[in-house]
């Protein structure tokens, strides 16, 4: 397999996850009743779009065509989130658990991805502004979790 093309399929893969991620926090946006945790989760969906449109780019840089929307997982994984909160009694503190858990995720995808040492370093340093604003992330969620608790 061509090189152009391995880069390619592992960012198609981080790519759909971002998607995956976008449309998991903008359907938690819409969950919750905290204006300030409507405000985080909007402002995550948007810096998904964002680290979307970026690998995109990327992809298309290698001859590559991106995968246009999410997958099948992460569908199930958003419907699992809703019914999970029509039966919960604190829906906020539930949506936070399953947004560290995704975030979690992802963080693990992209410390995978940037184990992989063979990429231009451009894209290295692409990954590791994203990694690092996931990080971050993750940090939020638990504080917005201690401040419900």
């Amino acid at each position: 397999m061509k090189y152009e093309k391995i880069i390619s399929d592992k960012l198609n893969e981080l790519l759909i996850k971002n998607y995956d991620a976008e449309s998991g926090y903008i359907k938690a946006m819409k969950e919750v009743d905290n204006t300030n945790l409507k405000e985080f989760f909007g402002k995550q969906a948007e810096q998904r779009s964002i680290f979307a449109r970026q690998l995109r780019t990327e992809i298309l840089t290698y001859g590559e065509m991106p995968e246009d929307s999410g997958s099948l997982k992460g569908t199930m994984h958003r419907n699992w989130m809703t019914l999970k909160n029509t039966f919960s009694s604190n829906s906020e503190e539930v949506i936070l658990e399953e947004a560290l858990r995704g975030e979690k995720a992802s963080l693990e995808e992209y410390n995978n991805l940037l184990s992989n040492n063979n990429f231009p370093s451009r894209l290295i340093e692409l990954l590791r502004e994203q990694r690092n604003v996931i990080e971050n992330s993750i940090n939020k969620v638990k504080i917005y979790e201690e401040s419900l608790a």
